[in-house]
């Protein structure tokens, strides 16, 4: 007997194949029969008439590893739109292995009271041992292993010091981190030379591991930046991801043509691909410099000054008599949001088949970017619907069987019998984002259910507070449970 069958819907599988109707039988939290199944016995139905039945949406790029640690509840921003598991440690930040009360800039993003895990193993054990909400792969860091095994930050590693990266790397894979991420555009790893990150992350060929890059520059460098992570992904010889692809500035509007261009080339030689969220304003740490190259600035929270969250950064300027840059130094530490994208480098960004999707949300902020709760329905409902940017199957590869693939996330992405039952049901018609700049935490809209691992984790508006979350370990060079 099934344990579930979700009956009456139109699949789409997340191979980019076409859609079909299509019952879903659930046995023991996984896909145990597809096809016309009202005959077939189960203790529930769940009525997909009229509705799209999907993969769980996968959330390439996140800051969610402090949020996995939360109740269920903190899971929300993610269950509300579709997404059933979520690649952490991103951008060089990863909350292991780490001990301290002060993490610097951006380490902060994620708080300055979860840092108490002084080994990779552990922050897994404790992800599991506490059950999250939802499936995790993880990546450890390197600007976390920089402030761990280094004093000064402004200088390359020395090899002792990048021996040392190298072995908590190894420890941390052996453990089941799927990889590696770095962030040169950060202070913390703005000095490190494309040797030293080549030097550290030399564990990851023996593990089939990945490495995913928050390049040096995505503005008037960008080309540079893309070459020196290229590079990197080459003399490792893995599979690599440029993370959240853009081109920032005004004068670097249209330089997309030229940067995927780059791409398919190299795609050619290594094994690469990009990600990006479905917006045309970024979110990271409150810079100075990123100040002059934007049309706009929103302040997302302020330790200095909690009351400028929310508030545009160029508007607070003209009211308090300062240079906006003045005050943007005055409110760090500090998070923001930048206006300063082109939206049609957005769309063809989105559209390229190299292309996945990551919300890159920051979920620790007072008044976070939208993408945080929206990315993923805004790619179905005003990308692929209203846009027509891209085929409703193509859309879901995006987010499913594409980043699957590419993770090595052995039986997720894809609906095929023996596959866990991730699973979302939504309405094509309805499926929008409703989060904004003005209020974005709001919920997303036409998401009808989300099954992690065969348990019902969203529905009727809420969430089910479930504990259904797997911690997903590489092991023996692939990707497993």
């Amino acid at each position: 007997m099934l344990d579930l069958i979700i009956e009456g819907g139109t699949v789409i599988d997340g191979t980019g194949a076409p859609r079909k109707a299509c019952d879903v039988g659930i046995r023991s939290g996984r896909i145990a029969q597809l096809g016309d199944l009202r005959g077939a016995a189960a203790r529930a139905r769940q009525d997909a008439a009229g509705r799209i039945v999907a993969p769980g949406f996968i959330d390439v790029h996140t800051h969610d590893d402090r949020l996995l640690l939360d109740a269920p509840q903190g899971a929300h921003p993610k269950l509300s739109q579709g997404i059933t598991t979520v690649i952490t440690g991103n951008c060089g930040i990863s909350l292991a292995p780490l001990l301290t009360d002060n993490p610097p800039a951006p380490l902060d993003l994620l708080g300055d009271d979860a840092w108490r895990f002084e080994r990779f193993a552990g922050y897994l054990d404790a992800l599991e041992a506490g059950g999250p909400a939802l499936n995790a792969a993880c990546l450890i860091g390197h600007s976390t292993l920089r402030v761990r095994h280094m004093g000064r930050l402004d200088r390359p590693a020395t090899g002792r010091e990048a021996e040392r990266m190298a072995q908590d790397l190894a420890e941390a894979l052996e453990a089941g981190a799927i990889g590696m991420s770095t962030g040169l555009y950060y202070p913390p790893a703005r000095a490190a030379t494309a040797d030293e990150v080549i030097a550290v992350g030399a564990p990851l060929a023996d593990a089939a591991g990945i490495i995913t890059m928050h390049i040096r520059d995505e503005g008037d460098a960008i080309e540079d930046a893309m070459r020196e992570a290229l590079h990197i992904g080459r003399e490792l010889g893995i599979d690599t991801v440029l993370s959240h692809h853009k081109l920032v500035g005004r004068s670097n509007h249209g330089r997309s043509v030229q940067t995927l261009a780059m791409l398919e080339q190299a795609a050619r030689e290594q094994s690469v691909c990009i990600d990006c969220y479905p917006y045309n304003a970024s979110s990271t740490m409150l810079l100075a410099s990123r100040v002059r190259q934007s049309d706009d600035v929103l302040v997302t929270w302020s330790r200095s000054d909690p009351s400028a969250a929310g508030k545009s950064l160029f508007r607070l300027a003209r009211e308090r008599n300062l240079d906006p840059e003045a005050l943007a130094q005055a409110l760090t530490p500090a998070g923001a949001v930048y206006f300063a994208m082109s939206e049609d480098d957005v769309e063809r960004i989105l559209a390229h088949p190299l292309t996945m999707i990551g919300s890159d949300g920051l979920a620790h902020d007072q008044s976070p970017h939208p993408r945080l709760w929206g990315s993923f329905p805004r790619v179905l409902g005003h990308y692929a619907r209203r846009r027509g940017l891209f085929s409703l199957e193509t859309a879901v590869h995006k987010m499913t069987g594409l980043s699957a693939r590419r993770f090595g996330l052995p039986r997720r992405g894809t609906i095929a019998a023996g596959n866990f039952a991730d699973l979302v049901i939504f309405d094509e018609a309805g499926v929008a984002d409703r989060a904004s700049f003005e209020q974005p935490t709001e919920v997303s809209a036409g998401i009808d259910a989300v099954f992690v691992n065969g348990r019902l984790a969203w529905g009727h508006g809420r969430s089910w507070d479930v504990h259904a979350g797997h911690v997903i370990r590489r092991r023996a060079g692939a990707g497993q449970d």
